[in-house]
């Protein structure tokens, strides 16, 4: 008894040890993977985007040519498979058999690149997420004594990915657990946990830098009931964002003829872009650009329809984008949303209602709002933008904000672009 008692322990030990290990390796490669997208990504946009201002022909160019180019990739590379994104990643951890090719590394990587590069307008997120998860999902399946960890190492380099994305483990982890696994096992702490310190390492001696450089100093409790109106209209839009692009996949799927998909998306993403160049890529560049001096902007005529015209916008353009042939999600849709919102709120308020509130507050509230009602995770978007600008001072009213634009969203329509399947409505 005691013979078997040891070889029991000394086999779990040796477990223990191959899964410590596979998570160091999962979440370094993750991690790398998701650095160097990042960057790659955000060098060469600002390369075209600068192309676009000087010469608005390109406007035409790039999405139709981006888009063919992935089209191509597409057919004669990447085994004429089509990238479902999340679902993608749902599919593989709710069975036994499917699982994601290895492929679809270089295949996300590519087209998630391209994608934004050419004026796409979404962004590299999900392009990440579901890279990183087939990292995950490979190793997984190198020995037998992982196979049982199926999930929980697809979410390790899923947490690896989102952490090199938005330096902020804490939002990886949370990420992978509202959104993917749904549950919490021994092997989920050991295997994320792992694999988010080993990512954040990384991005430490990487020296990667917050995404947005903002000031944040205080904020007010007299704002409080500003804030819960503004988390009530971030769930209506983040509904408008969620049927766009399931109203879109629809009709686009109709059409037959894959260049025809191709030329329409390309048509209505020209257009767009060249009347509001803000919608160009995932819009971070504009994002920047508001946070630069939110006080300072006055509010007219003019910058209302234009404000208005790109909340409209955008959940089209996006949509088109992903049923034309695009690769990406709502990430980044739902962050340029909540921080135009966020701003246009503030901005309506303090001029009519003299409500005296702080822009740039609003932005980032605005950011997490949406994302929190776009993907139903309002945990996950409290620490991913609280990561993005490398402040907790929102941190509370940011909680408040997020629950209730994500239970005003679900009141509204209860999927996301990630849970709605057609058979759920009939």
């Amino acid at each position: 008894m005691n013979n078997t008692a040891q070889i029991k322990k000394n086999y779990q030990f040796i477990k223990l040890q191959k899964l410590v290990i596979v998570s160091i390796l999962i979440g370094f490669l993750s991690a790398f993977l998701g650095v160097i997208l990042k960057n790659t990504t955000e060098y060469y946009e600002e390369i075209f985007f600068h192309q676009t201002i000087v010469n608005p022909i390109f406007f035409v160019i790039f999405p139709v040519f981006g888009l063919s180019i992935i089209y191509f990739l597409r057919e004669y590379l990447f085994k004429k498979k089509e990238n479902k994104g999340i679902k993608e990643v749902f599919e593989s951890t709710n069975s036994n058999s499917k699982n994601l090719p290895s492929y679809k590394i270089p295949s996300h990587f590519i087209n998630g690149l391209l994608t934004v590069v050419f004026g796409g307008s979404t962004g590299i997120e999900v392009s990440t997420v579901v890279a990183s998860a087939t990292i995950g999902s490979v190793a997984q399946r190198k020995q037998n004594i992982f196979r049982q960890y199926k999930t929980e190492l697809i979410c390790a380099g899923v947490a690896a990915g989102i952490t090199a994305l938005f330096s902020s483990p804490i939002a990886g982890i949370l990420f992978s657990l509202e959104v993917i696994s749904k549950k919490v096992t021994r092997a989920f702490v050991v295997t994320n946990l792992i694999a988010v310190s080993i990512a954040f390492g990384l991005i430490y001696l990487l020296d990667e830098k917050p995404l947005f450089a903002v000031n944040i100093t205080t904020w007010h409790i007299s704002a409080i009931p500003y804030f819960i109106l503004l988390g009530i209209i971030a769930g209506i839009n983040s509904v408008y964002l969620t049927r766009c692009v399931l109203f879109f996949k629809e009709q686009f799927s109709k059409i037959k003829v894959p260049y025809f998909k191709i030329i329409f998306g390309s048509v209505i993403l020209s257009i767009s872009l060249f009347v509001f160049p803000q919608l160009y890529g995932e819009g971070y560049h504009a994002i920047k650009t508001l946070f630069i001096n939110p006080n300072g902007i006055v509010l007219s005529l003019s910058l209302v329809l234009t404000f208005i015209g790109i909340l409209v916008l955008k959940p089209i353009v996006t949509s088109v984008t992903l049923a034309s042939g695009g690769d990406g999600g709502v990430f980044a849709p739902s962050l340029f949303i909540g921080a135009f919102l966020g701003l246009l709120v503030a901005l309506v308020l303090n001029t009519y209602f003299n409500a005296n509130v702080i822009p740039i507050n609003f932005m980032i509230i605005g950011m997490a709002a949406v994302l929190s009602a776009s993907i139903h995770a309002p945990f996950t978007s409290i620490f991913l933008v609280c990561g993005l600008t490398n402040d907790y001072t929102l941190f509370l009213p940011i909680l408040v904000v997020c629950l209730i634009s994500k239970y005003t969203a679900k009141m509204i329509y209860p999927f996301t672009v990630y849970s709605y399947s057609p058979s759920l409505v009939k």
